[in-house]
């Protein structure tokens, strides 16, 4: 008995071809996509870790006067910015979260490396220019660009970091 080949067949096989590029394929890209975002953000981290503990002693401080006990020198403004995108997936999921309300949680990593990334900035711009500590350091943030025609929505998200670097003639007296 020879197995034949049907057109009924062929249009089944074609049928789930058809269905495997249509929901298969575009989900394979966002599965793929998601984990490389995931690595890239996790990379971004170890090396902001890094950079911090190049960085442990420098003296980075809130305080709107300077330490009594510093004797600078010289003073200058210092600055660090970082602009970060807000990817696709974070996206939904606040825009999801935004009908219930609540925290959004997926945000939350992504403003911490915009954070700790402007701090390191502008504290290597200091060391980089000689400066031997910086006061008064304040953190900017600002919406960017809207990612829709509607205006609703952000493209990224901007942070700056800034404050007063010193020189010190001597930090005890």
């Amino acid at each position: 008995m020879a197995l034949r080949f049907g057109s009924r067949d062929m249009e089944d096989s074609v049928q789930k071809v058809s269905m495997l590029f249509n929901y298969g394929l575009p989900l394979v890209i966002i599965l793929v996509a998601y984990f490389i975002g995931s690595y890239l953000e996790n990379r971004h981290f170890r090396n902001i870790r890094k950079r911090e503990d190049d960085l442990h002693g420098f003296p980075v401080v809130s305080f709107d006067t300077m330490p009594d006990d510093w004797n600078a020198t010289t003073s200058d403004m210092v600055t660090g910015s970082i602009v970060i995108s807000l990817d696709y997936f974070k996206r939904v999921i606040a825009g999801l979260r935004g009908l219930v309300g609540g925290r959004i949680k997926t945000y939350e990593p992504l403003l911490e490396r915009a954070r700790r990334e402007a701090l390191l900035r502008m504290t290597e711009s200091a060391r980089e220019q000689g400066f031997d500590a910086i006061f008064n350091v304040r953190l900017e943030t600002s919406r960017l660009a809207n990612a829709r025609r509607d205006g609703k929505g952000t493209a990224g998200v901007e942070m700056l970091a800034f404050g007063t670097a010193v020189k010190l003639k001597s930090r005890f007296g």
